[in-house]
């Protein structure tokens, strides 16, 4: 199981104001040298991360800028406003823009494909919208949404869309099809933020129920519900190595959780008000955030970063299981999947989230929940080379070639398992489809009697 241990309590950095009213949207720069802010003072500022050198504050929106996001390469910011439009940016002194526009309502979401060459938007106008950044023009909408769309985000690999809103539901979208392939309907409230996992497997959404929910979209189905915050959820992001989940909430804190473990890690208090917005950096050592408060916080995230290091070698890595090459990637995402499953009811109603007060950090008592070794190195050694390791800790080697054989069957029977279920859907979906066919039919014939 891939795990990043934590060297220490993540810690506040640094602190901007200059905005007028309420943030509403942070990003990071992918090499950390600026942030970006909106407000709904109809400012876009961008934030120097060297001391001595000024912020820039860029006007051209005639309203509340509701979001903000650097391109991939770091050479322009995207935002979008209630002014209807999507600007982009070129984040110097000059603050150069391009307008586009195609909505009749209120823009709130706007991101870029990873590779820099696409914009997905979401609007009040219960539309999202695809546009070519070079060419600045709009591709084409998506309109299933029977209300405002909040957020709209590009799955890592730029295939498919993930839109949420006021209508309640999460929507999944092909782009080349421009399909909606599956809809989630799960959330008692408005769905105010949501966004992929790093591996494109899962999606996770903030809501104004006060909760956040993680979903597989292979096999959808809902894998993790949280219940931490005390008011709306704002705002999440995850960690680039998928096993962490930071949240912002009107409740005024941000909160860290460990998907892995399938609980609540860190309470973070700092805003003197509502948390608005939140966001990791590219590499995940800082996260951001912002509040009604005016205020933009940078924090470091001080998880260990030679553990940090070994995640990522471990994620790239192959490793043979029972003479199936499966990529360190994949067995993250079963890693994901297994622990919802069996430490799932952990973040539900029933678990006391009560955390032990650490200055600006929360933190729960580590040694009563986590375990005392996590192993570092993720790879499966052949049957022959098993046999020939000495006894560790004094379990002989016999029993301990046993116990592997024994965990990587039980992971076939999981992929197993996995498979049949989406099989199963598959089939499920079909005869829907056909159900849903037949009465058409049945319907036309008594019409045309």
């Amino acid at each position: 199981m891939f795990y990043i241990n934590t060297g220490e309590d993540p810690t506040l950095e640094r602190h901007f104001k200059g905005h007028r009213d309420t943030i509403t949207s942070v990003d990071l720069n992918p090499n950390m040298k600026q942030i970006a802010t909106g407000s709904m003072d109809s400012c876009l500022m961008v934030w120097n991360m060297k001391a001595q050198m000024r912020a820039y504050r860029f006007v051209g929106h005639k309203d509340a800028v509701m979001s903000v996001q650097f391109s991939p390469s770091g050479h322009l910011v995207a935002s979008a406003s209630r002014d209807k439009t999507v600007r982009l940016w070129v984040p110097s002194v000059k603050g150069e823009s391009t307008v586009f526009k195609a909505h009749t309502g209120t823009v709130r979401s706007v991101n870029f494909s990873s590779d820099g060459q696409s914009l997905v938007t979401a609007s009040d106008d219960k539309t999202v919208k695809v546009w070519a950044v070079h060419r600045q023009r709009f591709l084409f909408s998506l309109n299933q949404h029977i209300n405002w769309v909040r957020c709209a985000k590009f799955s890592p690999d730029g295939r498919l869309i993930v839109s949420a809103g006021d209508d309640k539901t999460i929507k999944i979208w092909d782009k080349t099809s421009r399909d909606c392939i599956h809809s989630f309907y799960e959330h008692g409230g408005y769905v105010s933020y949501v966004d992929f996992h790093p591996s494109g497997t899962c999606i996770a959404a903030a809501s104004s129920d006060n909760t956040v929910k993680v979903w597989d979209i292979r096999m959808n189905k809902l894998l993790q519900h949280y219940q931490v915050h005390t008011a709306v959820v704002n705002g999440l992001s995850f960690h680039p190595s998928g096993n962490y989940l930071i949240t912002a909430s009107n409740d005024s804190t941000l909160k860290i959780l460990d998907l892995l473990e399938g609980r609540l890690l860190y309470t973070l208090h700092g805003h003197q008000g509502p948390a608005t917005c939140v966001a990791f950096s590219r590499a995940g050592d800082y996260f951001a955030s912002g509040g009604s408060d005016e205020q933009v916080m940078v924090w470091k995230t001080n998880f260990d970063a030679a553990d940090y290091e070994e995640v990522l070698r471990s994620q790239q890595r192959a490793t043979s299981v029972n003479g199936a090459v499966q990529s360190g990637e994949r067995q993250s995402r079963s890693s994901l999947r297994a622990s919802s499953r069996s430490r799932g009811a952990e973040s539900s109603e029933g678990v006391d989230f009560s955390d032990i007060p650490l200055s600006h950090v929360e933190k729960r008592s580590v040694s009563q929940t986590r375990p005392s070794q996590v192993p570092k190195d993720t790879s499966v050694s052949s049957p022959t080379s098993r046999q020939q390791q000495p006894q560790d800790n004094g379990v002989p080697a016999a029993l301990a070639s046993t116990l592997e054989h024994i965990v990587c069957q039980l992971d076939v029977l999981t992929q197993t398992v996995a498979i049949l279920e989406q099989r199963l859907t598959l089939t499920e979906d079909k005869l829907r489809e056909c159900i849903d066919n037949q009465q058409m039919i049945t319907l036309q014939l008594r019409t045309s009697k």
